[in-house]
């Protein structure tokens, strides 16, 4: 575990079996790694009545068996996870690289020319922005898993379509506000889609269910309509291109 800046944070009381631990301080960057050296350490630690710590971009819910731990056990045990963090020296783990294939537009991306208009340049630069861009992967998401990272650099933030799709495919590639997403499995959704990737992300015989990890890193690269079909069976796995 590398040495780490542990940013400020409030413990709060989620339920009478969950804690949720906020960082707090402006840096975006640091509140993420906080909460993410956090659950790793309580995952890792074994503590009784411990069943898992589940973080996000700057928060971290701890979910724990009140029979066996108490509130303030827990709150406890999570204040000397963060002291641990703070005293930690040790190589981290090189986060792992996904090259993810694209078809912008068209049936693939019904949302590519709206999304274009609202942001006043054109389909390619959009597409090229969204391509340009490495992608760290900030956590793990609904539905299945999926991977919800920091945006492309558009001019504005993206908005939620007015009316929500019933079904969007899996592997659509779907940015809103300042995010971006890829959907491992068919769901509804309000995020503008304006690619799908070929390659299967959720696979239900795998454990776990998706492939990445928070901190690993995407990369999108656009691919002709007439390829989507090559890519059949295909997986997206970590130090791949297809």
């Amino acid at each position: 575990m590398s040495p780490l800046t542990v940013t400020p944070t409030e413990i709060y009381e989620s339920g009478d079996s969950a804690l949720r631990v906020v960082a707090i301080s402006e840096a975006g960057e640091e509140n993420w790694l906080t909460v993410h050296g956090l659950a790793d350490w309580l995952e890792s630690c074994g503590a009784e009545g411990l069943h898992g710590a589940v973080p996000t971009y700057d928060s971290v819910l701890v979910e724990y068996d009140p029979v066996v731990v108490s509130a303030g056990q827990m709150q406890a045990f999570v204040k000397l996870g963060l002291a641990e963090l703070g005293r930690a020296t040790g190589n981290s783990v090189a986060p792992r690289e996904f090259d993810v294939p694209v078809v912008y537009g068209g049936e693939y991306g019904p949302d590519l020319e709206n999304v274009a208009e609202h942001q006043g340049i054109s389909t390619e630069e959009v597409i090229r922005l969204h391509t340009e861009k490495t992608y760290t992967v900030r956590c793990l998401g609904a539905p299945a898993g999926s991977p919800m990272m920091d945006g492309p650099a558009f001019p504005k933030p993206v908005p939620r379509l007015k009316d929500p799709r019933l079904s969007v495919p899996a592997g659509a590639v779907a940015v809103a506000g300042r995010q971006a997403v890829i959907a491992p499995a068919v769901a509804p959704g309000g995020w503008c889609v304006i690619g799908r990737t070929p390659l299967s992300v959720l696979n239900i015989r795998r454990e776990p269910l998706v492939p990445y990890k928070p901190g690993d890193i995407l990369r999108f690269r656009e691919i002709a309509h007439d390829e989507f079909i090559a890519y059949a069976g295909m997986e997206l796995e970590p130090g791949v291109r297809p």
